[in-house]
């Protein structure tokens, strides 16, 4: 599923891709909600979506385990794998939308004229509130404090995603997933994630009553997400007029429940695209559209 204007599609010039991927676990039903709402705004007439379409192409992929929705299972595919391990190597006969997906990524990286700026898998999370993100850990400080960014810009747009819970990690048991994979084979100027969203419901700031998540504040968790892009590169017209503070160095006291250690802060906006590698073989933008 393919989102952009021809503008995007001229001879010569560079495209900005945000991938975007859901469901790769079926039994994780917000992820499709969430991406719906991405979806629904995107194709909108809301201005800032607009503003989007003209300025980046949006690729995405709302299904990646159907089998598994299909049958009703939780985790597996039909053939009983769990495809966010098998990013690795995915066998087109045993994954073959993992595999796909994995290829069209792999092309698009070795596309001179194509920058791949994001990739992002939603989840859904069984025992963690709010929705939160997990990013890479990278030995270039710069690039790991720069994906720190959209993150943080995301708590500012969403009352339900929590910065606080969202953190960065490079678990060995992560390895086969599309973030882990993904973070080490595109370079310094892509940034990957894992975003999830509770099952039951989130807690705003200030608060300690939890919400109970719906349909309806899933998609609009996606259409913050969606929006979050336009401050993310300082797309907004009004940003040429006034000055973007920076995210803020502090720390957050916890929250009444359980977060994982929070580490890193951004210190800088998004670069310029770098040379490629050599060929790879392996807040609420309101209801009203």
């Amino acid at each position: 599923m393919n989102f952009f204007r021809k503008d995007n599609l001229r001879e010569g010039a560079e495209q900005k891709v945000v991938f975007i991927t859901g469901r790769v676990h079926p039994g994780e039903t917000p992820s499709s909600f969430v991406c719906q709402g991405i979806i629904d705004f995107l194709v909108s007439q809301h201005p800032i979506a607009r503003v989007l379409r003209e300025h980046l192409v949006f690729k995405i992929a709302p299904m990646l385990n159907p089998d598994g929705v299909y049958l009703g299972n939780y985790r597996c595919s039909l053939m009983g794998f769990d495809l966010n391990r098998h990013w690795l190597d995915p066998s087109p006969w045993a994954h073959p939308t993992l595999y796909g997906v994995k290829q069209l990524i792999i092309q698009m990286y070795n596309d001179p004229k194509t920058s791949l700026e994001f990739y992002i898998d939603i989840h859904a999370h069984s025992t963690m509130m709010n929705g939160f993100m997990y990013g890479n850990v990278f030995e270039d400080e710069e690039r790991f404090q720069r994906q720190a960014i959209f993150p943080k810009l995301l708590c500012q747009n969403a009352e339900d995603f929590s910065y606080s819970s969202t953190s960065f990690n490079r678990d060995a048991v992560k390895a086969g997933t599309g973030r882990r994979f993904l973070g080490g084979l595109l370079d310094h100027t892509s940034s990957c994630y894992t975003l999830e969203v509770s099952f039951y419901s989130y807690i705003s700031g200030g608060t300690t009553a939890a919400v109970p998540y719906t349909e309806e504040a899933y998609m609009k968790l996606g259409r913050n997400v969606a929006r979050t892009f336009l401050d993310y590169y300082r797309l907004d017209p009004m940003a040429e007029k006034m000055a973007i503070p920076m995210p803020r160095l502090r720390k957050e006291r916890p929250p009444p429940y359980k977060y994982p250690i929070r580490r890193g802060l951004a210190s800088s906006y998004p670069i310029s695209k770098g040379d490629k590698k050599s060929s790879v073989n392996h807040k609420d933008p309101s209801n009203a559209f």
